[in-house]
């Protein structure tokens, strides 16, 4: 039980410090599809969203901490489950921006029903922060451990979504709704293009390596901006070891690198590579960094 509180304590305080910004950046798109001219109003829908949302990560906590990494999506899932939600959130922006009548009464009902469902989808779109509290339910080896730390993980978001949602709401009822919609598409296609990134599934150019000796043990730093160098050199043909450090909390804490995830910091030992260019990407794809084997 004093695991389950230490881990609850500390997933409130992730929530509260380092997953508001980017778990709303990532997620928050999906509140769109709570807002409409004629429902937008009903402050209910916001915490129907929550609840939906507190719902299945705690669930998926527990399931991790019972049956650990083994039920956690791949990285090429996840790419995938990116997209598919840019997608769902520009079709959303886009019913906000239409001008027409409001829809039949009975459809107040249905998003009802549908505000729980599409915070419970969250849990699909992890944002880097989501990704290193996995990590931690899947490390306890305890349902109750885990769902805690997914738990308390939703509680210390929660302030930063409610005020997402009521913002939405308010500007769904003035002439901004159609500039908040184009934030919304301009979202959906950043919540896409990370997808894309984080798949390899968009043509990328490496930069340049920097001249030197080649080690066997080379040195990343991961920062708010990026991976620092963004390209370094390392021997082809024999065994090599990246050490990850963090300079601060953010998506590229997590790395995806020979299709694993990766928490940082952490030191991570490569086979023998063949000469050419290893690309890894951060857990939400949005910063990419390059091993360049010769």
């Amino acid at each position: 039980m004093s695991t389950a509180l230490t881990l609850l304590a500390g997933g409130l305080a992730a929530g509260l410090v380092a997953g508001t910004a980017t778990c709303t950046a990532a997620q928050g798109g999906l509140l769109m599809g709570l807002v409409d001219r004629c429902h937008g109003r009903d402050p209910a829908l916001v915490g129907w969203f929550l609840a939906g949302r507190l719902a299945s990560y705690t669930l998926a906590g527990a399931l991790l901490g019972l049956l650990g990494s083994a039920v956690s999506l791949p990285p090429e899932a996840r790419a995938a489950l990116l997209v598919a939600a840019g997608v769902t959130v520009i079709v959303f922006a886009v019913r906000v921006m239409r001008r027409g009548h409001c829809a039949a009464p009975h459809d107040g009902q249905v998003s009802r029903y549908k505000a729980p469902l599409l915070g419970a989808a969250t849990i699909l779109l992890p944002c880097g922060v989501t990704l290193s509290m996995e990590m931690i339910a899947v490390s306890s080896g305890s349902p109750l451990a885990g769902a805690a730390a997914m738990a308390g993980f939703v509680v210390g978001t929660a302030p930063a979504f409610a005020l997402l949602g009521y913002v939405l709401r308010r500007v769904s009822r003035t002439r901004l709704a159609k500039l908040a919609g184009v934030v919304a598409i301009a979202a959906g296609l950043w919540t896409a293009g990370a997808g894309l990134s984080l798949g390899g599934w968009l043509p990328e150019t490496a930069p340049p390596a920097a001249a030197g000796p080649l080690s066997p043990t080379v040195t990343v730093w991961a920062t708010p901006d990026g991976y620092r160098p963004a390209m370094v050199p390392a021997p082809a043909g024999v065994p090599v070891e990246i050490v990850f450090k963090r300079a601060d909390r953010g998506c590229t804490g997590t790395v995806v690198i020979g299709g694993r995830d990766v928490v940082l910091p952490a030191t991570v030992r490569l086979p023998p590579q063949p000469p050419g260019t290893l690309r890894y990407v951060c857990g939400m794809g949005m910063y990419a960094g390059f091993i360049n084997f010769s």
